[in-house]
């Protein structure tokens, strides 16, 4: 586990992260600072060089120099050693102090007075330190200097990036709040976000996905309620009929049992309808595409049409051109969503009314139409048109015997060919309801010059 996963808060990572970056960065300071002012306190060292080389002049006593400090007595031209050899400094006889760096050597050298005359230079000298000796000298003479500016520096660095990360992590808090309310169930929970940052997107994402969690929670709620409301009343009416024949109160005639199964027809065709959308949903009905004419299929489901249609006086019109090129679809699925577009509009258009088939080419596809004269959708019903057992008006298809589910169905096998459905109403003047269809790649080809 890296070091800061074990912390338990954004802010105390962020916190140690801001300091451990601040003391790194005034460790580095720190040592380009004694590298390049490794020289600039040489002086005060030259200075304790001569205090010893003058108190060794002065007391008449050897004292004990410092480590790596050796004693020298310049008479008569002549250096004495008191103590390890190294390179001579150089000579001086004017009775003056000096004090420099020659050579590689640090020397300070200081008049021996004797009878009110100078009696010889006694000098102090030490080999002069390199570029780290001089600098961790320099580090090690200021050391506490160094330590509390960076104390200082790093508890600023701490308070500020405290502060800063209570108002940047202030929007991923909330949305932690709200995942725990939303883990009950509670799917309104929103975050509010000024920022445009990487948390301000993950907000507005995270807003996102309760938009699409609360809709999908509304959508289970009505398919649980559709459904149920569907299964029950074949199966109410079922059960009714055979309560009336257990108890004599009914016959079984054949008018009787017509109205049995046509419940239990319409039982069976809703299971299998909730069945179809749930395998094209989840993608385990597979497609048998082949190159298929389209106006085949269209007269086709015309003609089912007008048979289960025939008590409405509505006329269905083919607009379909002969020379259509062919489509790469599932024959058995382009005629399920034709069918089911052609019967909620042969149902919801009063007598008199017109129904047009037509389809033209648009570039690789072929996007086929079904019209209306019906009463037409309201604007705000369209957005959910193609959800399961969403109705315009419950009441009238209940009567009619829909079950919702037909547009979900299409539009499932539109997508599942690579297409897309959409639906267009003006209330009082009809509906147009369209599908996209892939062209066959052969008829690609033979288009091609």
């Amino acid at each position: 586990m890296r070091p800061l996963e074990k912390l338990p808060t954004i802010r105390a990572k962020l916190g140690s992260t801001i300091v451990f970056a601040v003391g790194l960065t005034l460790v580095l300071v720190f040592v380009f600072l004694g590298v390049a002012l490794r020289s600039a306190f040489r002086e005060a060292e030259l200075g304790r060089l001569a205090r010893v080389a003058d108190q060794a002049a002065t007391s008449g006593v050897l004292p004990t120099a410092p480590e790596g400090v050796t004693l020298v007595l310049l008479r008569d031209g002549v250096f004495t050693w008191y103590g390890p050899q190294v390179t001579a400094p150089p000579k001086f006889s004017d009775g003056r102090v000096h004090i420099g760096i020659t050579g590689g050597l640090e020397y300070a050298a200081v008049p021996v007075q004797g009878a009110g005359q100078p009696a010889g230079m006694m000098y102090a000298v030490r080999a002069a330190p390199g570029m780290v000796a001089a600098t961790v000298q320099f580090l090690r003479d200021f050391w506490w200097q160094l330590a509390l500016t960076g104390a200082v520096a790093a508890a600023i660095a701490l308070l500020i990036a405290r502060w800063l990360a209570r108002g940047m992590t202030r929007p991923l808090r909330d949305m932690a709040q709200a995942a725990r309310k939303m883990e009950t169930g509670d799917y309104s929970q929103r975050v509010r976000t000024s920022s445009r940052d990487e948390v301000g997107q993950l907000a507005a994402a995270f807003n996102r996905m309760s938009d699409e969690l609360e809709d999908l929670e509304r959508l289970r709620r009505d398919l649980v309620a559709n459904v149920s409301h569907e299964l029950k009343t074949p199966i109410s009416a079922l059960r009714a009929h055979l309560e009336n024949l257990s108890d004599g109160v009914e016959r079984p005639d054949p008018e009787t049992l017509q109205v049995m199964l046509a419940q239990s027809e319409r039982l069976g065709r809703l299971v299998e309808q909730l069945l179809d959308l749930s395998r094209l949903e989840s993608g385990e009905i597979a497609l048998h595409r082949e190159e298929t004419p389209l106006h085949p299929i269209v007269s086709q489901v015309l003609s089912e049409i007008e048979v289960a249609r025939s008590d409405r006086a509505v006329k269905v019109e083919d607009r379909v051109p002969d020379d259509l090129p062919a489509v790469f679809v599932d024959p058995e699925r382009v005629h399920q969503v034709l069918f089911n577009l052609l019967d909620n509009a042969v149902r919801f258009t009063p007598p008199g009314g017109e129904v047009v088939v037509s389809a033209h080419r648009v570039d690789g596809t072929c996007e086929v139409s079904v019209a209306d004269t019906g009463p037409g959708i309201a604007p705000e019903h369209l957005p959910r048109l193609f959800e399961r057992f969403y109705r315009v008006d419950p009441a009238r298809s209940l009567k009619d015997g829909g079950t919702g589910i037909g547009l979900a169905i299409a539009r499932s096998v539109v997508e599942a060919h690579g297409g897309r459905i959409r639906a267009e109403s003006e209330v009082g003047r009809g509906s147009v309801f369209t599908f996209e269809l892939p062209i066959a790649p052969a008829t690609e080809t033979r288009r091609t010059p």
